[in-house]
Protein backbone atom coordinates (compact mmCIF):
# COMPACT_ATOMS: atom_id res chain seq x y z
CA UNK A 1 0.00 0.00 0.00
CA UNK A 2 1.46 3.59 -0.55
CA UNK A 3 2.33 5.55 2.33
CA UNK A 4 0.51 8.75 0.57
CA UNK A 5 -3.52 9.51 -0.83
CA UNK A 6 -3.31 10.73 -5.29
CA UNK A 7 -5.78 13.27 -5.58
CA UNK A 8 -6.48 14.43 -9.13
CA UNK A 9 -7.51 18.50 -8.44
CA UNK A 10 -8.39 20.97 -11.41
CA UNK A 11 -6.93 24.30 -10.73
CA UNK A 12 -8.07 27.43 -11.65
CA UNK A 13 -4.78 28.06 -14.01
CA UNK A 14 -6.70 25.56 -16.47
CA UNK A 15 -4.85 22.45 -15.36
CA UNK A 16 -5.70 19.42 -13.34
CA UNK A 17 -3.05 18.16 -11.49
CA UNK A 18 -2.15 14.60 -10.11
CA UNK A 19 -1.22 15.59 -6.46
CA UNK A 20 0.30 13.17 -3.56
CA UNK A 21 -0.85 13.95 -0.29
CA UNK A 22 0.36 12.37 3.30
CA UNK A 23 0.00 13.82 6.89
CA UNK A 24 -2.42 15.55 9.39
CA UNK A 25 -3.67 18.63 7.09
CA UNK A 26 -3.47 20.82 10.62
CA UNK A 27 0.09 20.46 10.66
CA UNK A 28 2.80 22.91 8.83
CA UNK A 29 2.34 22.23 5.30
CA UNK A 30 5.53 21.15 3.11
CA UNK A 31 5.12 20.69 -0.76
CA UNK A 32 7.53 18.69 -2.56
CA UNK A 33 8.34 19.76 -6.30
CA UNK A 34 9.36 16.78 -8.66
CA UNK A 35 11.80 17.31 -11.58
CA UNK A 36 12.21 15.87 -14.87
CA UNK A 37 11.65 13.30 -16.37
CA UNK A 38 9.76 11.98 -12.81
CA UNK A 39 6.98 12.67 -10.65
CA UNK A 40 5.40 12.51 -7.25
CA UNK A 41 7.62 9.37 -6.97
CA UNK A 42 10.86 11.54 -6.54
CA UNK A 43 9.33 11.93 -3.13
CA UNK A 44 8.69 7.80 -2.76
CA UNK A 45 11.05 7.52 0.42
CA UNK A 46 11.01 11.00 1.62
CA UNK A 47 6.86 11.53 1.85
CA UNK A 48 6.49 9.24 4.90
CA UNK A 49 8.71 10.16 7.46
CA UNK A 50 8.06 13.93 6.69
CA UNK A 51 4.34 13.45 6.80
CA UNK A 52 4.98 12.67 10.65
CA UNK A 53 5.35 16.21 11.30
CA UNK A 54 4.01 17.66 8.45
CA UNK A 55 1.09 17.97 5.76
CA UNK A 56 2.82 16.80 2.49
CA UNK A 57 1.66 18.16 -0.80
CA UNK A 58 3.72 16.12 -3.87
CA UNK A 59 1.78 17.10 -7.23
CA UNK A 60 2.76 15.52 -10.95
CA UNK A 61 3.49 18.78 -12.12
CA UNK A 62 1.84 20.17 -15.52
CA UNK A 63 3.21 18.12 -18.28
CA UNK A 64 4.50 14.75 -16.28
CA UNK A 65 2.94 11.51 -15.41
CA UNK A 66 -1.27 11.73 -15.85
CA UNK A 67 -1.73 15.89 -15.05
CA UNK A 68 -2.64 17.97 -17.80
CA UNK A 69 0.04 18.29 -20.76
CA UNK A 70 -0.96 21.97 -22.57
CA UNK A 71 -0.40 21.57 -26.14
CA UNK A 72 2.14 25.64 -26.47
CA UNK A 73 5.18 25.93 -25.33
CA UNK A 74 4.18 29.51 -24.20
CA UNK A 75 2.49 26.63 -21.90
CA UNK A 76 5.69 25.83 -19.55
CA UNK A 77 7.31 29.18 -18.74
CA UNK A 78 7.96 29.26 -15.17
CA UNK A 79 5.53 31.44 -14.09
CA UNK A 80 2.88 29.15 -15.29
CA UNK A 81 4.31 26.70 -12.82
CA UNK A 82 4.40 29.00 -9.88
CA UNK A 83 1.00 29.89 -10.56
CA UNK A 84 0.32 26.22 -10.04
CA UNK A 85 2.10 26.22 -7.13
CA UNK A 86 0.07 28.89 -5.26
CA UNK A 87 -3.24 27.76 -6.43
CA UNK A 88 -3.00 24.34 -5.22
CA UNK A 89 -1.98 25.44 -1.67
CA UNK A 90 -5.31 28.09 -2.25
CA UNK A 91 -6.99 24.66 -2.57
CA UNK A 92 -5.77 23.14 0.33
CA UNK A 93 -6.27 26.13 2.09
CA UNK A 94 -2.38 26.71 2.93
CA UNK A 95 -0.81 30.43 3.50
CA UNK A 96 2.42 30.01 3.89
CA UNK A 97 4.41 26.73 3.43
CA UNK A 98 7.95 25.36 3.16
CA UNK A 99 8.86 24.81 -0.65
CA UNK A 100 11.10 22.11 -1.35
CA UNK A 101 12.27 21.45 -5.17
CA UNK A 102 14.75 19.28 -6.86
CA UNK A 103 15.99 19.87 -10.37
CA UNK A 104 13.36 21.30 -12.17
CA UNK A 105 11.43 21.88 -9.79
CA UNK A 106 14.10 23.51 -7.68
CA UNK A 107 13.92 26.05 -10.52
CA UNK A 108 10.27 26.74 -9.83
CA UNK A 109 10.92 26.79 -6.21
CA UNK A 110 14.33 29.07 -6.45
CA UNK A 111 11.11 31.22 -8.52
CA UNK A 112 8.04 30.80 -6.04
CA UNK A 113 10.45 32.47 -3.49
CA UNK A 114 11.72 35.51 -5.17
CA UNK A 115 8.45 35.98 -6.18
CA UNK A 116 5.75 35.01 -3.46
CA UNK A 117 7.77 35.62 -0.52
CA UNK A 118 4.10 36.12 1.13
CA UNK A 119 3.41 32.59 0.64
CA UNK A 120 7.04 30.51 0.76
CA UNK A 121 8.02 30.96 4.08
CA UNK A 122 11.72 28.17 3.87
CA UNK A 123 13.15 27.02 0.83
CA UNK A 124 14.96 23.53 0.95
CA UNK A 125 16.61 23.15 -2.93
CA UNK A 126 18.26 19.61 -3.89
CA UNK A 127 20.35 19.64 -7.18
CA UNK A 128 18.91 22.71 -8.56
CA UNK A 129 20.92 25.77 -9.47
CA UNK A 130 20.43 29.53 -8.32
CA UNK A 131 19.06 31.05 -11.76
CA UNK A 132 21.88 33.37 -11.70
CA UNK A 133 24.49 31.21 -10.84
CA UNK A 134 23.49 28.74 -13.76
CA UNK A 135 23.22 31.70 -16.31
CA UNK A 136 26.77 32.84 -15.34
CA UNK A 137 28.39 29.54 -15.34
CA UNK A 138 27.14 28.75 -18.75
CA UNK A 139 29.15 31.54 -19.73
CA UNK A 140 31.86 31.57 -17.65
CA UNK A 141 32.11 27.68 -16.82
CA UNK A 142 33.30 25.81 -19.87
CA UNK A 143 32.61 22.18 -17.95
CA UNK A 144 29.64 23.70 -16.75
CA UNK A 145 28.72 24.82 -20.68
CA UNK A 146 29.47 21.45 -21.80
CA UNK A 147 27.66 19.61 -19.39
CA UNK A 148 24.69 21.44 -20.14
CA UNK A 149 24.56 21.11 -23.90
CA UNK A 150 22.26 18.26 -23.48
CA UNK A 151 19.65 21.27 -22.88
CA UNK A 152 20.23 22.29 -26.54
CA UNK A 153 19.41 18.75 -27.90
CA UNK A 154 15.79 18.51 -25.53
CA UNK A 155 15.20 21.92 -27.44
CA UNK A 156 15.06 20.19 -30.68
CA UNK A 157 11.85 20.11 -32.54
CA UNK A 158 12.84 16.58 -33.93
CA UNK A 159 13.71 14.87 -30.60
CA UNK A 160 10.51 13.20 -29.85
CA UNK A 161 10.72 11.53 -33.38
CA UNK A 162 14.45 10.10 -32.25
CA UNK A 163 12.86 8.89 -28.94
CA UNK A 164 10.07 7.13 -30.68
CA UNK A 165 12.32 5.58 -33.45
CA UNK A 166 14.80 4.39 -30.36
CA UNK A 167 12.08 3.73 -28.22
CA UNK A 168 11.13 4.45 -24.51
CA UNK A 169 13.27 1.81 -23.47
CA UNK A 170 16.45 3.20 -24.91
CA UNK A 171 15.54 6.93 -23.30
CA UNK A 172 15.08 5.47 -20.14
CA UNK A 173 18.40 3.81 -20.23
CA UNK A 174 20.46 7.06 -21.98
CA UNK A 175 18.64 9.63 -19.86
CA UNK A 176 19.27 7.81 -16.00
CA UNK A 177 22.23 5.57 -16.65
CA UNK A 178 24.58 8.42 -17.08
CA UNK A 179 23.42 9.45 -13.47
CA UNK A 180 22.64 7.02 -11.34
CA UNK A 181 23.27 3.46 -10.27
CA UNK A 182 20.80 1.06 -12.49
CA UNK A 183 19.88 -1.38 -8.99
CA UNK A 184 18.46 1.80 -7.34
CA UNK A 185 15.73 2.97 -9.78
CA UNK A 186 15.20 -1.11 -11.92
CA UNK A 187 11.96 -1.71 -9.64
CA UNK A 188 10.84 1.68 -10.94
CA UNK A 189 11.60 1.78 -14.23
CA UNK A 190 7.98 -0.08 -15.89
CA UNK A 191 6.53 3.34 -13.62
CA UNK A 192 8.25 5.91 -15.90
CA UNK A 193 7.77 3.95 -18.78
CA UNK A 194 4.03 4.11 -18.64
CA UNK A 195 4.02 7.84 -17.11
CA UNK A 196 6.20 9.00 -20.19
CA UNK A 197 3.78 6.37 -22.68
CA UNK A 198 0.88 9.11 -21.77
CA UNK A 199 -0.13 11.12 -24.47
CA UNK A 200 1.53 13.82 -25.47
CA UNK A 201 3.78 13.41 -22.12
CA UNK A 202 7.11 13.28 -23.77
CA UNK A 203 6.74 16.84 -25.94
CA UNK A 204 5.52 18.24 -22.60
CA UNK A 205 8.05 17.10 -20.64
CA UNK A 206 11.11 18.50 -23.14
CA UNK A 207 8.31 21.30 -23.40
CA UNK A 208 9.83 22.61 -20.05
CA UNK A 209 13.23 22.79 -21.52
CA UNK A 210 11.96 24.69 -24.94
CA UNK A 211 9.86 27.42 -23.03
CA UNK A 212 12.77 28.34 -20.55
CA UNK A 213 14.81 31.41 -21.01
CA UNK A 214 18.03 30.48 -20.19
CA UNK A 215 20.80 30.35 -22.79
CA UNK A 216 22.83 27.82 -23.12
CA UNK A 217 25.77 28.94 -25.30
CA UNK A 218 27.72 26.25 -27.98
CA UNK A 219 31.06 25.28 -26.95
CA UNK A 220 32.59 27.11 -29.92
CA UNK A 221 31.19 30.11 -29.74
CA UNK A 222 29.46 32.54 -27.04
CA UNK A 223 26.58 34.71 -27.86
CA UNK A 224 26.27 38.13 -26.07
CA UNK A 225 26.02 37.86 -22.03
CA UNK A 226 23.31 39.13 -20.82
CA UNK A 227 23.11 42.24 -18.75
CA UNK A 228 21.42 41.43 -15.69
CA UNK A 229 24.61 39.33 -15.50
CA UNK A 230 27.19 42.10 -14.23
CA UNK A 231 24.25 43.69 -12.51
CA UNK A 232 22.50 43.12 -8.84
CA UNK A 233 20.55 40.07 -8.26
CA UNK A 234 17.86 40.54 -5.75
CA UNK A 235 18.62 38.28 -2.83
CA UNK A 236 16.85 35.05 -1.65
CA UNK A 237 14.85 36.19 2.07
CA UNK A 238 13.35 33.15 3.43
CA UNK A 239 15.90 30.30 5.34
CA UNK A 240 17.08 28.33 2.57
CA UNK A 241 18.98 25.15 3.04
CA UNK A 242 20.67 23.58 -0.31
CA UNK A 243 21.06 19.35 -0.20
CA UNK A 244 23.65 19.12 -3.03
CA UNK A 245 24.65 15.40 -4.38
CA UNK A 246 28.34 16.10 -5.46
CA UNK A 247 28.17 12.96 -7.23
CA UNK A 248 25.91 15.02 -10.14
CA UNK A 249 27.10 14.90 -13.53
CA UNK A 250 25.16 17.31 -15.13
CA UNK A 251 25.18 19.73 -12.73
CA UNK A 252 28.56 20.76 -11.16
CA UNK A 253 30.12 21.98 -7.71
CA UNK A 254 30.28 25.43 -9.84
CA UNK A 255 26.86 25.64 -8.34
CA UNK A 256 27.46 26.27 -5.33
CA UNK A 257 29.98 29.38 -6.49
CA UNK A 258 28.92 32.60 -4.76
CA UNK A 259 25.62 31.47 -3.64
CA UNK A 260 26.02 32.37 -0.06
CA UNK A 261 26.17 35.90 -1.11
CA UNK A 262 22.49 35.61 -3.28
CA UNK A 263 21.41 33.76 -0.33
CA UNK A 264 21.82 35.44 3.14
CA UNK A 265 20.16 32.49 5.25
CA UNK A 266 22.04 29.84 3.32
CA UNK A 267 22.38 26.15 4.99
CA UNK A 268 24.48 24.05 2.68
CA UNK A 269 25.00 20.14 3.18
CA UNK A 270 27.05 18.00 0.75
CA UNK A 271 25.73 14.76 0.48
CA UNK A 272 27.73 12.19 -1.42
CA UNK A 273 24.96 11.18 -4.35
CA UNK A 274 24.59 11.98 -7.68
CA UNK A 275 22.05 14.20 -9.38
CA UNK A 276 18.81 12.18 -8.40
CA UNK A 277 19.67 12.77 -4.71
CA UNK A 278 15.87 12.21 -3.24
CA UNK A 279 15.74 8.37 -3.67
CA UNK A 280 19.46 7.59 -4.31
CA UNK A 281 20.02 9.23 -0.60
CA UNK A 282 16.74 9.55 1.03
CA UNK A 283 17.93 8.87 4.46
CA UNK A 284 20.76 11.36 4.23
CA UNK A 285 17.46 14.09 2.55
CA UNK A 286 15.12 13.27 5.51
CA UNK A 287 17.80 13.63 8.55
CA UNK A 288 18.91 16.69 6.70
CA UNK A 289 15.41 18.43 6.22
CA UNK A 290 14.15 17.45 9.60
CA UNK A 291 17.00 18.73 11.55
CA UNK A 292 16.96 21.33 9.57
CA UNK A 293 12.83 22.78 9.78
CA UNK A 294 11.97 24.27 13.40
Amino acid sequence: MPDFELQSIPLPTGVTLDVATAGDPDNPAIVLLHGFPESHRTWRHVIPALAERHFVVAPDQRGFARSSKPADVADYTPDRMVADLIALADHYGIDRFTLVGHDWGGAIAWMAALTRPDRVARLIIINAPHPYVFQKTLFDDMAQREASQYITAFRNPSLEKHIESIGLDAFFDGSFMKHTDFDKIAAEKPVYLDQWSQPGAMTAMLNWYRASQVIVPPMDSTPERPAYLDSPFPPITQPTLVIWGMQDKALLPSQLEGLDTLVPDLTLIHVDAGHFVPWEAAEAVVNTITSWLP
